[in-house]
């Protein structure tokens, strides 16, 4: 497993849940990082993604202000801080890593070839 994802459960609107993303193998050389999510019956959306290295950050407008990535290369831990949180935003949520991909093509799941096993917020009204 290169990347286990962390930190989601039932959540209240408005909260500031935050999940961790575990990466250890081959996706410690990656390129970029990223979280997506996948609502029920949905496809995979872009979240937020991060250049490993530089720390350089994108975000998808819907989450922009509200959600905040970032990695500890110390103990080469991935997180997305979320706050404000909406019914919305339930979805599974999957942390990523990307060996190639640049910056106009990270929101793409195709750029990226390592993925978590998802973990699961749930937004309740």
């Amino acid at each position: 497993v290169q990347l286990q994802a962390s930190g989601g459960g039932l959540v209240q609107t408005g909260g500031s849940p935050r999940l961790s993303c575990a990466v250890t193998g081959r996706a410690l050389g990656a390129r970029w990082m990223g979280w997506f999510r996948q609502a029920p019956g949905k496809e995979r959306d872009f979240v937020a993604a991060i250049k490993w290295s530089g720390g350089h950050t994108t975000y998808a407008d819907s989450v922009k202000g509200r959600f905040t990535i970032s990695r500890d290369k110390t103990t080469n831990t991935l997180y997305l801080q979320m706050r404000d949180l909406r019914p919305e935003d339930t979805a599974v949520y999957y942390c990523a890593a990307s060996s190639g991909a640049i910056s106009s093509s990270v929101g793409l799941t195709t750029a990226y070839n390592y993925w978590g096993q998802g973990t699961l917020v749930t937004v309740s009204s």
